[in-house]
């Protein structure tokens, strides 16, 4: 037994010593096993970093590489119409890889790094050249395309061919580079100015020539020669009025609705093709007033100015496309003005239907609408008014000629000369009347003025000379002043000279035939004042004896008397068609005046026999 237990002692022991042994080899392979799962989560980490940072890599060398194909179109490529799509692409990725290299843009750790601002100066280097590039090339073509239009002399008016300008094709042309001219912008705004300065000086040559060729055509094929305007010198059956069928004003009108819509869609073309941040309408809109009749409506067309254009955010921007402008459609004025002076030479009242279509275009426009046509208009009205005074004082200095006369017997000849001028100025009239009206006003008062100078020269034949006259401007306005309110006031103002004219010398016919009987009334009204009636045929010279003695010298022969009173009317008057409604007038007034002699008479002397009014109307009535 102690055998066998020796011998199980024995193995115990060996087992403990062969579990101390696998215990610390256990304990070993655990801390190899520890140390390679180190070293594994190590490796992987780096290849996860490895991996992001080929991947930031990439993304950063796009950012900073040039594809080639782009870099062809923006250091050495064609600028032709067939390259531009390639040109756009390039413009379009160079702009986008510059902005995306701005600071604003990029993450802050890659700003400063060497390769970053390396190509970002690279970048800016190929941004210059294509910009002086391209700016070069379009410097030549706008001047190339003009001139070629230019040689044409097809696109202009030639003798017997009025050529309306169509620059439809340049438009369409100029389009092709309206992207390029926006990225030029966007990438140097600096290079803008000479572009706009050589497009608006090359422009402004062929709108010129259009314009002087164009107004040259229409003096050349117009039909309209000098007219006769009426005015007020020479004799009196003289200058007739002519027709205004072939008027000088229909040049004018046919100039105005041409080039006016031309002149606003380049002014509207320009500010978009040339990158103007201001508001303005669509090409479409500003178009489309028809300028083939003088007629049309000229509202929307000048809406669509953007000659100044709409309400701007911009007020810098706006300045410098009216300064463009002014450059771009400045002398054209000339040409205008040229055609205004030529038809005033040949009709003055031509201005009037000129001053009417301006003013209507003028008018047109919206409060906040200004700048160069405004400007244009403004002038053109100013100048054809200045010319239209002229014609008016002038008119007005004729007239005052006929002061400085002889005597003048009859109807002066300005009245019918004016009737004459005011109906054919009636016939002028396009759109407002102001022109005119101002006209009239200062005529007419001079003609009135001078009217009543030219009656105190012989001062008995005063109201002779007006009642004529003023019933002359009566009758040869009648029809007008029914519908002109401004004749109109004038045409009553005649009415009440006449009427007073004809007052004082029918009471003047009236007393020199009936004296005595008027005297003697007048004295009864004098005593009036101060006795009773009863107590006045008392007075010296006022008694029933002295009342019939000057009752029959005053009425005897009463035929013979209204007979030379008649003759009175008629001596010294040229207008024998005034004398019946004139001797009308005076029967009508002697009654009345008789009436109230009558009365008077009966309060005095009631048990008198005396003619009376019936008796007296009667009379009157039978010679």
């Amino acid at each position: 037994v102690l055998q066998g237990l020796e011998i199980a002692s024995i193995c115990v022991e060996d087992m403990d010593e062969w579990l101390g042994i696998f215990n610390i080899k256990l304990r070993h392979m655990r801390e190899d096993i520890q140390s390679i799962e180190w070293r594994n989560n190590r490796l992987e980490l780096q290849s996860d970093s490895n991996v992001a940072l080929i991947d930031e890599l990439d993304k950063l060398l796009e950012l900073l590489q040039i594809p080639p194909e782009y870099e062809a179109s923006l250091t050495g490529g064609s600028f032709d119409e067939g390259n531009m799509v390639k040109n756009i692409e390039a413009c379009d990725w160079l702009t986008s890889a510059i902005k995306n290299l701005e600071a604003s843009n990029l993450d802050p750790i890659y700003v400063k790094l060497r390769a970053v601002r390396e190509k970002r100066a690279e970048f800016v280097l190929l941004k210059c050249t294509f910009v002086r590039r391209a700016s070069e090339f379009l410097r030549n073509y706008f001047p190339s395309l003009i001139d070629s239009m230019l040689n044409d002399k097809g696109n202009f008016s030639q003798r017997g061919h009025l050529q309306r300008p169509d620059h439809a094709d340049m438009r369409y042309k100029c389009r092709t580079y309206a992207r390029l001219l926006q990225h030029i912008k966007s990438l140097d705004k600096s290079c803008m100015i000479p572009l706009r300065k050589a497009y608006c000086h090359s422009l402004n040559l062929l709108i010129r020539r259009e314009s002087r060729e164009f107004s040259n055509e229409l003096r050349n094929s117009s039909k309209a020669s000098k007219s006769s305007t009426p005015l007020f010198e020479g004799p009196a059956g003289a200058n007739q009025p002519a027709s205004i069928t072939d008027s000088p004003a229909d040049a004018y009108t046919k100039m105005i609705t041409v080039f006016i819509p031309l002149i606003i869609d380049e002014s509207s073309f320009l500010a978009h093709l040339m990158c103007f941040e201001v508001t303005t309408l669509s090409q479409s809109d500003s178009s489309s007033n028809p300028n083939s009749e003088a007629t049309s409506t000229p509202s929307v067309t000048l809406e669509a100015s953007s000659s100044i254009g709409k309400a701007s955010n911009n007020p810098a921007e706006l300045g410098v496309l009216n300064e463009c402008l002014q450059e771009l459609l400045d002398g054209i004025q000339e040409d205008f003005y040229a055609l205004v002076d030529w038809a005033f030479k040949l009709d003055p009242l031509s201005c009037i239907s000129m001053h009417g279509i301006t003013d209507r275009y003028l008018s047109g426009q919206k409060a906040e609408v200004s700048g160069y046509v405004h400007v244009l208009l403004d002038d053109l009205e100013t100048r054809i008014t200045i010319l239209f005074s002229r014609f008016v004082d002038d008119a007005c200095y004729q007239i005052e000629k006929y002061e400085r006369n002889v005597r003048q017997i009859g109807v002066v000849p300005y009245i019918p000369r004016f009737s004459q001028l005011a109906a054919r100025m009636e016939q002028y009239i396009n759109g407002s009347r102001d022109l005119v009206d101002q006209a009239y006003t200062k005529i007419v008062s001079i003609m009135f003025v001078i009217l009543e100078k030219i009656a105190q020269v012989e001062p008995k034949y005063v109201d002779i000379v007006l009642l004529e006259n003023y019933a002359a401007f009566q009758h040869s306005l009648y029809d007008l002043a029914n519908v002109v309110p401004t004749l109109a006031k004038y045409y009553h103002q005649a009415s009440e000279a006449y009427e007073q004219a004809c007052s004082r010398h029918i009471n003047l016919v009236i007393y020199i035939h009936f004296e005595k009987l008027f005297q003697f009334a007048r004295k009864i009204e004098e005593l009036m004042y101060n006795m009773s009636p009863e107590e006045i045929p008392f007075q010296v010279g006022m008694s029933k004896v002295d009342f019939r003695k000057m009752l029959k010298s005053s009425l005897a022969g009463l035929d013979k008397t209204i007979n030379a009173m008649y003759r009175k009317l008629q001596k010294n008057m040229t207008a024998e068609e005034l004398l019946p409604s004139l001797w009308e007038k005076c029967k009508k007034e002697f009654l009345d005046k008789y009436a109230t002699f009558l009365k008077l008479i009966s309060k005095i002397y009631p048990d008198e026999k005396v003619t009376s009014v019936n008796e007296m109307r009667d009379i009157l009535a039978s010679l």
